[in-house]
């Protein structure tokens, strides 16, 4: 794997960032369909600007394209029309290592190394010394789960982290995200799989975190991105509407009806849990 060849190849000669970085990411125009589907479009046609600060979420149905946009901005793939720009830099003139430094990303799935709580922490920003992992920590409402436990952050966590709860596995990825510093912080569905409790100390978080750089977030529970500057509506790799919450419950489209069947499900949910207790 390592000695492999990369399917896309850095730039002849590329070049640097911005200095100062305020995170407007421009997506213009884009298309772009995987190898492995030639003649299947994941985006088409796709053009979305964030402006610096902004949080803006991505919303719609399996195999919108949502987690596509995610990838192009991460460099793993480039499209095969358009262009993405960071700061005013195409991105494809950029070293993809370096697009990366200025982004961090909490995924719905936390990757955890066999290695010490304040070692998995660092990851984000290997040179950081131990005060900042501390501030990062409390930054992440993970500081007090941390000191509770024997041996604190030098607890070892084992394969994937499984002597941690789905929360605090999350608070750890959301303080290495924390400690990277953003331009750019991306989130996968960051608390589908968590407990109300935790969810709510992470949605804390990453309100937070939200607050320093410019957020784009990927959710199929919509009531967790109810309070963002923008929804994005996607639905088969084009945007279909935008708006707030609210603008867009009032248009009665898309949004609209996977808000219903959402809410709907909910509150079925909530009867037969009151049934059962009952």
């Amino acid at each position: 794997m390592l000695a492999a060849t990369p399917v896309e190849e850095p730039p002849a000669a590329p070049r640097p960032l911005p200095t100062e970085r305020r995170g407007a990411v421009v997506f213009d125009h884009i298309d772009f369909n995987y190898r492995s589907r030639p003649t299947q479009k994941a985006l088409s046609d796709f053009s979305l600007r964030l402006e610096p600060g902004e949080t803006v979420a991505l919303v719609g149905p399996s195999g919108a394209g949502k987690t596509t946009v995610l990838q192009l901005a991460l460099a793993f793939y480039r499209p095969q029309s358009g262009s993405i720009t960071f700061d005013g830099v195409d991105t494809a003139d950029v070293l993809p290592q370096d697009v990366r430094k200025a982004i961090a990303i909490v995924p719905q799935e936390t990757v955890l190394f066999a290695d010490t709580i304040r070692e998995n922490i660092r990851y984000g920003r290997p040179e950081a010394d131990d005060q900042a992992v501390y501030a990062a920590a409390r930054a992440a409402a993970a500081d007090d789960f941390i000191r509770a436990l024997p041996e604190g952050y030098d607890t070892e966590l084992g394969e994937r982290g499984m002597r941690l709860s789905g929360g605090q596995q999350q608070r750890i990825a959301i303080a290495r995200a924390v400690l990277k510093q953003p331009t750019l912080l991306l989130l996968d569905e960051a608390t589908s799989a968590l407990d109300s409790e935790s969810e709510r100390l992470v949605q804390a978080a990453l309100a937070k975190l939200s607050e320093s750089c410019t957020t784009l977030v990927i959710a199929h529970r919509l009531s967790t991105v109810r309070d963002a500057d923008r929804i994005i509506v996607m639905e088969q790799g084009r945007i279909v509407a935008a708006g707030t919450h609210d603008e867009l419950m009032a248009a009665d489209g898309l949004y609209a009806k996977l808000a219903a069947v959402q809410f709907r499900h909910l509150e079925n949910n909530r009867a037969d849990t009151l049934e059962a207790l009952a």
